[in-house]
């Protein structure tokens, strides 16, 4: 069996379900907080120690700014109300990304950050305002302002995600099949799954199923 320590998801298909099912695109990203805390609930029951959540994407800024400021204001919610509960529960939180934010959310998600640093049962990295090609752009600037060889080694040095390990596996939910600008350079060598099912319709019994299908998956890594 596969060693699984780190599963990245992109929470495809909020608004999609939001409209389907209660006329708002805002009721489906409301919604889709429910399927978080049950995908956080079984990383912790199988014993996975990172998981990263694709949030807010660079390119989300082109949607209408009513819904931009419903989604900040529910994680500010979420993490005003949740981050005690996540921290008793020895889970630490990192932020992927530029934090150009309010004064207020920057602050809140230092402080999250800064509370849950010596954590160790899961970490959930949150991919805000995220974009890998910037990532990559940023990694390449630093190593010249370094004056270091540009190997992969430090390529991956100077990455935000440079103490984290590789997602061994991607999830998308959705139906839809393409990166959208997500760990590009992490994402080199997991297995990645599409999910047909709409991300506030994602369960425990679905995370866990690709779990187990991506356990008996035969990894060569370019061996035979």
């Amino acid at each position: 069996m596969n060693p699984l320590n780190h599963v990245a998801i992109i929470m495809d298909g909020n608004g999609r379900w939001g409209v389907r099912y209660k006329n708002s695109r805002n009721a489906g990203h409301k919604e889709g907080l429910k399927t978080v805390e049950k995908v956080i609930k079984q990383t912790i029951k199988n014993k996975i120690k990172f998981l990263t959540l694709y949030v807010f994407s660079t390119e989300n800024w082109k949607r209408p700014k009513k819904e931009i400021n419903y989604l900040f204001n529910l994680l500010e919610n979420f993490l005003l109300n949740r981050i005690d509960e996540l921290h008793k529960q020895n889970i630490k939180l990192k932020i992927l990304g530029s934090k150009k934010f309010s004064p207020k959310l920057n602050k809140l998600l230092n402080d999250c950050e800064k509370k849950t640093l010596k954590n160790s049962k899961l970490q959930i990295n949150l991919a805000l305002n995220y974009g890998s090609k910037s990532e990559l752009i940023e990694a390449y600037k630093k190593i010249r302002t370094s004056k270091i060889s540009i190997n992969e080694k430090n390529i991956t040095r100077n990455l935000q995600t440079k103490n984290i390990p590789d997602p061994d596996l991607l999830i998308r939910t959705g139906n839809t099949k393409r990166l959208s600008n997500f760990l590009l350079w992490q994402l080199a060598y997991a297995e990645i799954f599409f999910e047909k099912k709409l991300w506030p319709a994602f369960n425990e019994n679905d995370y866990n199923k690709i779990i187990k299908q991506y356990m008996n998956i035969k990894r060569n890594f370019g061996k035979v």
